[in-house]
């Protein structure tokens, strides 16, 4: 490498590894690298949880790249001006990212490639965060699959290109002042929440190919039969590093297809749940007000309750509505930021059908809560659930708390641990809950505040009176 080699900006954004890069790839390959992190408005919009979760990847990424002789530098402020500020003091002759798909990281990054291009810099972005482009998967008629099963035919057999190892990587001379990552205070927002909810995960790249490399030895096998049971841990527990891009799907595919081509029993399914998200990510992508709007436009004229204040809407945030497996769902995401998939379904049905609150209201909490939020596959499990998005659960298919929590908890053991008082996560609910809710819970919950049974009347009442419109 020559010193006249061009210095590149690396532009860090839900792509926080060193392997399995395309975009640090290229740049190394071009000379040395300018490691960047922007603060922009799309990130400081994230939810409590997810601010925390982006820290703490963030702190993993700058140790990763500090144990290479590289620093992470951090800058606060819409990322164009950020950018070229940066191109101005490094002399920097090329940005390079990782793509994006939501709208408005798209034009975000358009406005930023646009006016790059006309500087003379080169801009260009990358793949990375899915295993196929959004506009190369298409219908024999073309345009975007709707339905899950035909997406996943589609694309099963498809190659994913291999994975890339950590370039050799330089930086500059004389490296850029940076923000102090601790003075963002990304974990403000948690207040009382944050050590107990931190506490809970593990952040960065090194955590997460442990994880996967777990999984795939010792649960793979098991994951269809188990992944359904509330207290089994049989899933990969990667979802939050996947979202942080601290692994990439591209490795977890083909870790699983190894897995499944040494005959684990549940390696398939595996990979259908990768696929899940990329069917998400497309659809978003071809249909961007998913996250916003119902995507079946008829389904406005629906009868959803929407006051975040209605007393309804705060038992169910608060894991006070009387079902115990829909408060020990509740619960478990106040403490770990995630909650099981099972228990998402079950408390997504009860909220949208026996409560009749909307989708969004759900949504929104989720993203506030979880360190694993995702816009896509928040959006589309949403809907899914409600009756109103793609490839819906039709919404008179309504979920029984109670059968679910004996099908899937049978031994009791997932609610105890939440619901009863000495256990060791209900402990932990009350430590993380903000102070403003200690004295609700002062008197214990009696009785479901609304009754299965009724719930589901009015529920399908509703829907039939909908229907009759």
């Amino acid at each position: 490498m020559t010193d006249t080699a061009p210095l590149t900006i690396l532009w860090f954004r839900r792509d926080l590894r060193l392997s399995d890069h395309a975009a640090l790839t290229d740049a190394a390959a071009r000379g040395p690298v300018l490691p960047v992190f922007v603060l922009d408005p799309i990130f400081e919009s994230l939810g409590a949880a997810a601010k925390m979760r982006l820290l703490l990847s963030l702190r993993a990424l700058s140790q990763d790249l500090e144990a290479r002789g590289m620093r992470l530098v951090l800058r606060w402020g819409a990322a164009l001006p950020v950018l070229q500020e940066l191109v101005a003091e490094s002399g920097a002759e090329a940005v390079f990212w990782s793509r994006a798909y939501d709208a408005p990281s798209v034009a975000r990054d358009t406005e930023v490639k646009t006016a790059f291009k006309e500087a003379g810099v080169q801009a260009q972005s990358f793949t990375g965060a899915l295993l196929f482009e959004p506009w190369s998967v298409e219908t024999g008629q073309g345009g975007p699959y709707r339905v899950y099963t035909p997406f996943w035919k589609a694309v099963r057999h498809r190659d994913v290109a291999a994975c890339l190892e950590v370039p050799e990587l330089s930086g500059p001379a004389d490296w850029p002042v940076s923000d102090d990552l601790e003075a963002w205070a990304l974990g403000a927002q948690m207040r009382c929440g944050f050590e107990v909810v931190a506490g809970q995960v593990q952040a960065g790249e090194a955590d997460a190919q442990a994880k996967l490399a777990c999984f795939l030895d010792t649960r793979v096998d098991a994951y269809k039969a188990k992944r359904d049971f509330l207290n089994a841990a049989a899933t990969s527990d990667l979802s939050d590093a996947l979202t942080y891009g601290e692994i990439s799907p591209a490795q977890m595919w083909h870790g699983g297809q190894r897995r499944m081509q040494d005959g684990a029993a549940g390696a398939e399914h595996f990979l259908k749940e990768i696929v899940w998200r990329e069917f998400a990510w497309h659809l978003l992508w071809h249909y961007p007000a998913m996250d916003r709007e119902n995507w079946r436009e008829d389904w406005g004229q629906f009868h959803w309750h929407e006051n975040a204040s209605d007393p309804f809407f705060v038992a169910w945030c608060q894991g006070r509505t009387g079902v115990d497996v829909v408060d020990a769902a509740m619960r478990e995401l106040y403490v770990t930021g995630k909650m099981h998939n099972r228990a998402r379904m079950i408390v997504a049905s009860y909220l949208t059908k026996h409560l009749r609150m909307h989708w969004r209201l759900g949504l929104q909490w989720f993203e506030d809560c979880l360190v694993d939020w995702d816009p896509a596959s928040n959006a589309m499990g949403w809907q899914w659930v409600a009756g109103c998005g793609p490839d819906a659960a039709p919404y008179f298919r309504i979920f029984n708390p109670d059968t679910q929590a004996e099908k899937f908890d049978a031994d009791g053991v997932y609610r105890r641990y939440w619901l009863d008082p000495n256990a060791d996560g209900a402990q932990a609910f009350m430590q993380a809950i903000p102070r403003s809710w200690l004295p609700v819970f002062e008197t214990p919950v009696q009785a479901p505040i609304v009754a299965l049974k009724a719930g589901r009347d009015a529920a399908l009442k509703a829907y039939e009176d909908f229907k009759s419109q």
